[in-house]
């Protein structure tokens, strides 16, 4: 039986699945089991930012694999000192404490749960189209998905994104935490403005509230910089990490001010800070840097602006792009376009009914955006 068929029968299904069994993958490319190849822009969904098999990761992940794999946080291990220094020198002043776990919902819970216990209250406020996860407390400040789970954690307020008037009416005695993605993801690639931002640290220092800063997504080098938030020289009391931060290895982060209270038993995760991932976020970062793949991000993002928007065709609305994080936004359901795109042997992303998201490795070649440049005006002007 194929892969297909095998998780067809077996896996309980919560995904939409394409129908093509990947296999292999090396930088920006993928390919399937009958040696198709393709284009990879959604870089498993803005995690693949080095690059799929990349050389310096899978050769940290064979040194430490034969020397230790995992080690609970009850114990110290070299691997995960030597990330939580690393992560410290390279975040924003301030954030100067790590919890390590396994994913970016794992991070908002921790963060949530740490928002509550050094505050002593329970009221979060998020951003409309907001995603933060889809575990029971990060989807209670998720935008979206929440319906069928309520009642998820109570007072939970949503105001629009750049809204600061709703914004400060929101934030009250009650808040514990502000919890904002600098671009939002899945909402649409929205960028949140300097001003917004701003305000939201204001309101949570007045109000005596945490500012929870989830940059999943965009983090790694992804909107041009190693975190967004540091184009707008904001410090957060708590920054959410994940999907790039360690070359594809499951891992989360939370990156803390001296403020957050946190203590023995208030929380703790069996795989957080593993050995082997850790060695892996090391190599990572560190191929990051050494190839400024922030840089990489801001050239490409805007070498693909200016090419695909020299002919914009009708049907597109409006392009949004920070670094290698694009949105095109469709005047019509985007489900279509992404099916022609796959026929093209090019992968891309929703991200909401009518945009379409390219999240590529960091990696990617001029030809290669060439090649999606190609087909995306192709599919949508056809």
């Amino acid at each position: 039986m194929t892969s297909l068929h095998l998780e067809d029968d077996y896996a309980l299904e919560v995904y939409p699945r394409r129908a093509i069994n990947i296999v292999r993958g090396q930088g920006a490319i993928l390919w399937d089991d009958k040696g198709g190849e393709y284009l990879d822009c959604a870089a498993g969904v803005g995690v693949a930012n080095v690059g799929h098999a990349n050389v310096a990761v899978a050769k940290a992940l064979a040194r430490q694999a034969e020397t230790l794999i995992t080690c609970p946080g009850i114990l110290y291990n070299d691997q995960r000192g030597q990330l939580m220094q690393k992560l410290v020198e390279l975040s924003p002043p301030g954030l100067n404490r790590v919890f390590l776990c396994n994913s970016g919902t794992e991070s908002v819970e921790a963060a949530i749960k740490f928002a509550c216990k050094t505050s002593g209250r329970t009221g979060l406020v998020a951003a409309m189209r907001g995603f933060h996860g889809r575990t029971l407390g990060a989807l209670s400040a998720t935008f979206k998905y929440r319906d069928a789970f309520e009642p998820l954690l109570p007072d939970c307020a949503f105001v629009p994104l750049n809204n600061i008037d709703k914004l400060e009416k929101a934030v009250n005695e009650n808040t514990a935490a502000v919890i904002l993605e600098v671009v939002q993801g899945e909402g649409g690639v929205r960028p949140a403005q300097a001003d917004y931002l701003a305000a939201a640290r204001r309101c949570c220092d007045e109000q005596g509230a945490l500012l929870i800063i989830d940059e999943v997504q965009t983090g790694f080098c992804r909107t041009g910089t190693l975190f967004a938030c540091e184009r707008f020289d904001l410090v957060p009391d708590m920054l959410c990490l994940a999907k790039g931060i360690a070359g594809g290895m499951p891992m989360g982060a939370v990156l803390c001010t001296d403020r957050v209270q946190a203590g023995i038993g208030v929380h703790g995760s069996t795989f957080g800070g593993n050995p082997l991932a850790c060695a892996a976020a090391l190599a990572t970062i560190d191929f990051m840097l050494d190839h400024d793949l922030a840089a990489s991000a801001r050239d490409k993002g805007e070498y693909f602006l200016d090419r695909f928007s020299a002919k914009l065709p009708a049907r597109v609305r409006e392009v949004r792009q920070v670094g290698l994080m694009i949105g095109i936004e469709l005047k019509e359901k985007a489900t279509p376009y992404l099916k022609a795109l796959l026929q093209r042997r090019v992968l891309a992303l929703p991200a909401g009914p009518t945009v379409i998201r390219l999240l590529p490795p960091l990696v990617i070649t001029s030809d290669q955006l060439d090649t999606v440049i190609d087909a995306l005006h192709a599919v949508l002007s056809d």
